[in-house]
């Protein structure tokens, strides 16, 4: 009996944090406090990279939160895509990078990571100004052949700031609270791959 009932405890709070995200995603999607231009795509040595600036500002309140220790995770999304007209277009690369900014107390200087690189800036501006060039990002790799040069593709590039990935007592905090939101719209964009990859030599 007491089983059955933590049983159903869980469900109805797992039922209301689905109903919980069904109404604030929506608000959250609607707005674009990342701007972004100039994003393209090139070719490079080990396959096409992308580039992109954005421009934000971050609340008070993630400022506060950063200085405070709390790491803010920020993901860059972007998709490859070939239109079919019979059919929903075809998704030929997906590719993800999460960046995190966190505060140092000992050493007083923000970092900004990606992966196993690391770069620490005296002010939070500097940090936030590194973060907003995305630069040569690897997004189709040199060996892919899923993608050719010189045919029409649907390019696709997205950044969030990721509340999934803030401590869990901010979590809830940070729904439907616009002070935690920060993202871009999904710019969408024609793109023709550039001419041919270098070639390495023998």
């Amino acid at each position: 009996m007491v089983s059955s009932t933590v049983c159903l405890k869980n469900v109805i709070e797992r039922l209301r944090r689905c109903l919980l995200l069904l109404i604030f995603l929506p608000l959250l999607a609607s707005s674009a406090e990342i701007e972004m231009t100039a994003p393209q795509i090139v070719a490079g040595e080990d396959g096409y990279v992308l580039s992109a600036d954005f421009t934000f500002d971050l609340s008070p309140r993630l400022e506060e939160a950063v200085t405070r220790g709390v790491v803010l995770y920020f993901v860059a999304d972007f998709e490859l895509s070939r239109a079919r007209w019979y059919w929903l277009d075809e998704k030929l690369v997906s590719r993800s990078q999460t960046y995190r900014l966190s505060y140092h107390a000992l050493t007083r200087q923000y970092r900004l990571s990606t992966g196993a690189l690391h770069q620490s800036f005296a002010t939070l501006s500097e940090a936030l100004r590194m973060l907003a060039h995305l630069r040569n990002w690897v997004v189709v790799e040199k060996n892919d052949k899923s993608v050719r040069p010189g045919e029409p593709y649907l390019a696709a590039l997205r950044l969030h700031l990721d509340v999934t990935q803030l401590p869990r007592p901010f979590q809830m905090t940070a729904l439907g609270n616009k002070d935690w939101s920060l993202s871009s719209d999904r710019k969408t964009w024609p793109l023709t791959l550039p001419a041919s990859l270098p070639v390495e030599a023998k």
